[in-house]
């Protein structure tokens, strides 16, 4: 089973028609988020995203792009590192 992280709060998106088929986006994601469909990658599961930035800076079209370490899954990452509940500003009007 794939862990989901916060509903609707990652900063992955996505332009398929700059897509080449590649697959380096299937290859380097730790989650799964992406999958090929014929000759063109398409996204999953949005919400599995964690934000590391990895398909972006592999893709070599720009088809990708994610703010890497920021928002509700980089805080539920810290907090596996920290013990601590995640916190990411979105209860103070933050980044959600």
């Amino acid at each position: 089973m794939k862990h989901k992280y916060l509903k609707n709060v990652a900063t992955l998106s996505y332009d398929a028609s700059k897509c080449i088929g590649c697959e380096r986006c299937t290859e380097v994601c730790p989650h799964g988020v992406f999958a090929m469909n014929e000759d063109t990658a398409w996204i999953v599961e949005k919400d599995l995203c964690i934000e590391c930035g990895a398909c972006a800076l592999n893709c070599p079209t720009r088809a990708i792009h994610v703010n890497a370490g920021v928002g509700c899954a980089s805080a539920v990452i810290k907090s596996w590192f920290t013990g601590k509940e995640p916190s990411c500003g979105c209860s103070d009007g933050g980044c959600c």
